[in-house]
């Protein structure tokens, strides 16, 4: 799930963070920035400060609300201020490379960034809702055996306009915006958030953390923490904080019952085991308010999937309130491992569920479009290195 290599090199924002400022004219991207960072961008560009705290609501209504991108339709404002915006400030998106739609519904998007580099989004429709799967990184550094993002090195985090930009490409494209002046529509096609894209959000703390203060604000985009799950290979230094600052769900890449398989198949074990990862764990409801956490379990044949292995997960998660998400392994072409039987997945979310925990199986989504992660952007390398049209 969720590489500069060697996988094991140190990972430092100061070096795989970009700037806020674009490239073009030196202009402030507003996407992304918090309120606390708009005003103080509001006052440097030249707003006077009594004048900031209207201003701000002012556009970040009209930026995170209303989705506008372009400080013309503006409306509210005066015309010698929105030309002030324009001079000094951009509203700027990802751009959408690739759109592909299931037979099932799920749409994936490759989304160009910043510098080239491309990072993918999926979004999963259901009844009266939809989920949406973000990015954090641009490939990942963990190199999960099972996992195909692991397979693509690490070229740098993501910024907060870049992560942010996901949600609202996604809203572009299922048309979610409200008119102004129109009966409001309580639908929500995007109700949810995952950061369970490319890369580990928690090795990209900072931007990840602007970015969710960014969709949670109740004055614009208005997903609240708990629509937001945040998915962890187990970065254990920064579970606490991710309670503290962000205090959305929490969900963790679990995937195996001994640290000998799960050093394999998440080699962040190697440096915070299960024990470790579980005693600090053990906090992250109460810090958070949190209800409970999602181990995931990616169902990997004769690797993971025994009975022994569900007596083992319910053993060691004793005392956590938990949920088990069971994931049938989305293969890919190359993957070390084969999708375990559905009769033996059926048999190891029995055992949980008998155990007093939910076990549900996750139905798998978009396999028609390569939805497993990290799929769709190895296939627009490989058309690019070969000169063929996208």
């Amino acid at each position: 799930m969720t590489a500069l290599a060697p996988a094991s090199a140190p990972i430092t924002q100061d070096v795989l963070t970009l700037p806020r400022k674009l490239p073009e004219g030196g202009k402030v991207n507003i996407i992304g920035l918090t309120r606390d960072q708009l005003r103080t961008a509001l006052i440097d560009a030249g707003t006077p400060e009594k004048q900031v705290k209207m201003r701000l609501g002012q556009i970040w209504q009209w930026v995170y609300h209303f989705g506008i991108r372009d400080f013309t339709g503006m409306t509210n404002l005066s015309k010698d201020y929105r030309a002030f915006l324009a001079e000094h400030f951009a509203i700027e998106l990802p751009e959408v490379v690739t759109r592909q739609i299931s037979a099932d519904g799920t749409r994936k998007y490759l989304v160009r960034i910043q510098g080239g580099h491309e990072v993918e989004t999926v979004y999963i429709p259901e009844e009266n809702r939809g989920t949406l799967c973000i990015s954090s990184q641009v490939g990942c550094t963990l190199t999960c055996s099972f996992c195909h993002t692991g397979t693509q090195r690490l070229v740098r985090n993501l910024t907060s306009a870049e992560i942010v930009g996901q949600v609202m490409l996604a809203r572009d494209d299922l048309g979610e915006w409200p008119v102004q002046g129109q009966p409001k529509d309580e639908t929500r096609l995007v109700s949810n958030v995952v950061l369970m894209g490319m890369g580990e959000p928690l090795y990209n703390f900072d931007n990840v953390r602007d970015a969710m203060n960014v969709v949670m604000d109740n004055e614009g985009l208005t997903l609240s923490r708990r629509r937001i799950t945040l998915s962890t290979s187990g970065v254990v230094p920064e579970i606490a904080r991710t309670a503290a600052e962000i205090g959305c769900l929490l969900a963790v890449s679990f995937h195996a019952t001994t640290d000998a398989v799960r050093d394999q198949l998440v080699p962040i074990n190697k440096k915070w085991n299960i024990e470790t990862l579980l005693n600090e764990l053990r906090e992250y409801p109460r810090l958070s308010n949190s209800e409970r956490i999602t181990f995931e379990y990616v169902m990997l044949k004769d690797v993971n999937d025994s009975d022994a292995d569900a007596r083992r997960l319910v053993k060691l998660i004793q005392g956590i309130p938990a949920k088990i998400n069971l994931i049938p392994f989305n293969e890919w072409p190359g993957a070390p491992y084969q999708r375990s039987d559905w009769e033996r997945i059926e048999a190891f979310a029995d055992i949980i569920y008998k155990a007093g925990y939910a076990s549900p199986i996750r139905t798998p989504r978009g396999e028609d479009i390569m939805a497993a992660c990290g799929q769709l952007k190895s296939a627009s390398e490989k058309l690019r290195k070969s000169g063929k049209p996208m």
